[in-house]
């Protein structure tokens, strides 16, 4: 049988399903009929509008129609005053929010689709006057929309494949593992995300961990080195598979020069400082690898520079490799 989904669009930049169909190797829809998986209706994808889109929510409100998971993507709007008003879905004279609360109730498994639907992500940034939040969460808070008890009919909670935006690969895994029933309790972490890209550092893979482990660090945007220190990146901290799980064949944030944001995680959106800069407390950053002590960190980074290859030092603040490799040691 075709597990069956049903994709819903609230407040957002519609930024999932343009980093979705960038799926390859291979593409979107081969992946999905791979898996036994099919549309009953996506806003961008689908050809029905209107009456036959009406027609069909009414359908699986009645049962008549099996929703085998519902896939939100954006922040579900409660503005004003709860009513969710700020947000009608089209055509039908009714808020998107109620939409998702009564069919989240009808569906086998609810999917989250980006940090949006997840946490509130963007859309929910301050002064949050739209009142976003995400389906299973306000921010870090269980809660949002459908309620921090929510569960489906499976005993799970929403799974949130967070990601500002996701990796294709993310959303096609987890639709396959769900279709197979092969996604379980144990398979999500702490924050509802699946572990198969979320127990994944940012940082594992960086191609800038040579300058990381000695801490030749970046000072500039086009700069080679580390982007920690300086330049506030914070893949140490982050959860995501993306400099393993390349992006459109070889690229990722910081293979691109742009500092990881964490934008897996709750209320990315608002560090409290400027993205492109790391807050420090006596030169030391105030954010520190995962499961790093900060006593530890201050003796590795010191022995790390007293140790740096003259070769390192030069090249991270440069914007092209100056010293290459040598079979030699430099002196300084």
């Amino acid at each position: 049988m075709t597990f069956q989904i049903l994709w819903l669009q609230s407040g957002g930049c519609g930024g999932c399903t343009m980093s979705l169909l960038c799926a390859e190797s291979p593409g979107l829809l081969s992946t999905l009929r791979g898996a036994g998986i099919s549309f009953l209706w996506h806003p961008s994808l689908s050809e029905q509008s209107g009456d036959d889109v009406q027609a069909l929510l009414d359908s699986i409100l009645a049962g008549k129609v099996a929703l085998d998971a519902l896939c939100v993507e954006g922040a579900l709007l409660r503005g004003p005053e709860g009513t969710g008003r700020f947000h009608i879905m089209g055509g039908t004279g009714r808020p998107m929010l109620t939409w998702v609360q009564a069919l989240a109730r009808m569906a086998r498994h609810v999917v989250a689709v980006g940090s949006c639907a997840a946490y509130g992500g963007i859309t929910a940034a301050s002064p949050n006057i739209l009142d976003a939040c995400g389906l299973h969460y306000d921010g870090r808070y269980p809660g949002g929309a459908l309620g921090a008890e929510f569960r489906d009919h499976t005993g799970l909670p929403v799974i949130n494949i967070a990601g500002c935006p996701t990796h294709p690969d993310w959303v096609t895994g987890t639709l396959a593992l769900l279709a197979r029933g092969q996604l379980g309790a144990t398979d999500l972490d702490p924050l509802g995300r699946p572990r198969f890209y979320a127990d994944t550092l940012v940082h594992h893979g960086c191609t800038r961990n040579e300058f990381y482990e000695y801490k030749a660090s970046a000072r500039h945007p086009s700069d080679l080195g580390c982007l920690m220190e300086n330049m506030g990146c914070i893949g140490t901290q982050a959860h995501g598979d993306c400099n393993t799980r390349l992006w459109n064949g070889g690229g990722s944030c910081t293979r691109g020069g742009y500092a990881c944001i964490n934008c897996t995680a709750p209320e990315f959106e608002e560090p409290g400082h400027p993205f492109e800069t790391t807050p420090k407390i006596a030169g030391i950053p105030v954010g520190l690898p995962t499961d790093m002590p900060k006593a530890w960190y201050v003796a590795l980074s010191s022995l790390a520079r007293a140790a740096t290859p003259e070769r390192l030092a030069r090249n991270a603040t440069e914007d092209h490799i100056v010293v290459p490799p040598s079979s030699r040691p430099l002196r300084r």
